[in-house]
């Protein structure tokens, strides 16, 4: 599966790497460049990047779902404790 960014993003990650490249590489590069760069990182580190966020919803949802039983656990044949009548057995 491709990861992509909406159009936005795309933009937005684009003129990113391009400020980074000016500001901490003192370097110049192009959108074209800048566009590659990002397809090569989404390709390559993506994939990762995506797998170990899935990883992490998972094993949130699965706590969660484990803490269901005693959540909504609710007692059963709990009538006649309620009540506080108590049948003499014969």
């Amino acid at each position: 599966m491709a990861i992509e960014l909406p159009k936005e993003k795309h933009k937005e990650a684009i003129a990113s790497l391009i400020r980074y490249f000016r500001e901490q590489r003192e370097e110049e590069i192009g959108n074209i460049a800048a566009g590659g760069l990002l397809g090569f990182f989404l390709e390559e580190i993506g994939p990762s990047i995506y797998n170990k966020a899935i990883a992490d919803v998972q094993a949130r949802l699965q706590m969660h779902v484990s803490d269901l039983d005693v959540e909504f656990h609710e007692e059963e044949f709990q009538h006649w404790l309620k009540d506080g009548s108590k049948r003499k057995k014969r």
